[in-house]
């Protein structure tokens, strides 16, 4: 064990090492102060022009989670029907016109974002809502939740199904969260060692 992280060990093997993706979750619910609290730790990781990206769509509803499990694939449909609450995580493409807010050292920063190609926007809400999915991992163990993200579902039939087809958001990540489960974890694969992931030039 290294002495050169200054988190305790528990905090450490809360947030990683025994942390797992859970495949199944109790009936336990997960409050609204809970998700709120989570966002509100999550919130301060850092993006592109601090440009945050990600929408959250809780799923709560019966008729919600259904139109949301008619997009999931394979098994992650039973797991995303059972799961006490599902998160529906978006890439904002529209993340510019908050810029006044999020971004007032540059005071044309939306001006500039507006008149650029929506890919080009797209591609940065991508990239930076997958950082934002990262923390929110995090933040769900920091709670003493777990957390099962899945990508596997037909994103653009979710997109039309929750936000329209002229929506600036695109699904990126349904995340189940809540109390594991019986049988929560699948066996534990390996992980790159040091040498094989880090090269110093």
């Amino acid at each position: 064990m290294s002495d050169a992280l200054v988190l305790s060990k528990d905090a450490q093997d809360l947030l990683f090492r025994s942390a797992r993706t859970a495949n199944s979750f109790t009936d336990e619910p997960v409050t609204d102060e809970q998700l709120r609290a989570i966002y509100d730790l999550v919130k301060f990781g850092p993006t592109a022009m601090n440009n945050q990206p990600l929408r959250v769509t809780a799923v709560r509803s019966p008729e919600a989670r259904e139109r949301l499990v008619r997009h999931m694939g394979g098994n992650n449909a039973p797991k995303t029907a059972k799961a006490p609450l599902a998160l529906v995580l978006s890439a904002d493409s529209s993340f510019h016109e908050h810029f006044p807010t999020t971004f007032p050292v540059l005071p044309d920063a939306r001006e500039n974002f507006s008149g650029m190609p929506v890919e080009a926007r797209e591609d940065m809400a991508l990239r930076n809502a997958f950082l934002q999915v990262a923390y929110l991992i995090v933040g769900v163990r920091a709670a003493g939740l777990a957390a099962g993200p899945m990508t596997g579902f037909d994103a653009e039939g979710l997109r039309e199904e929750l936000f329209g087809t002229d929506s600036t958001q695109t699904p990126v990540v349904v995340m189940n969260i809540g109390r594991p489960g019986p049988d929560a974890w699948f066996d534990r694969l390996p992980r790159l060692d040091y040498e094989a992931a880090v090269t110093e030039i």
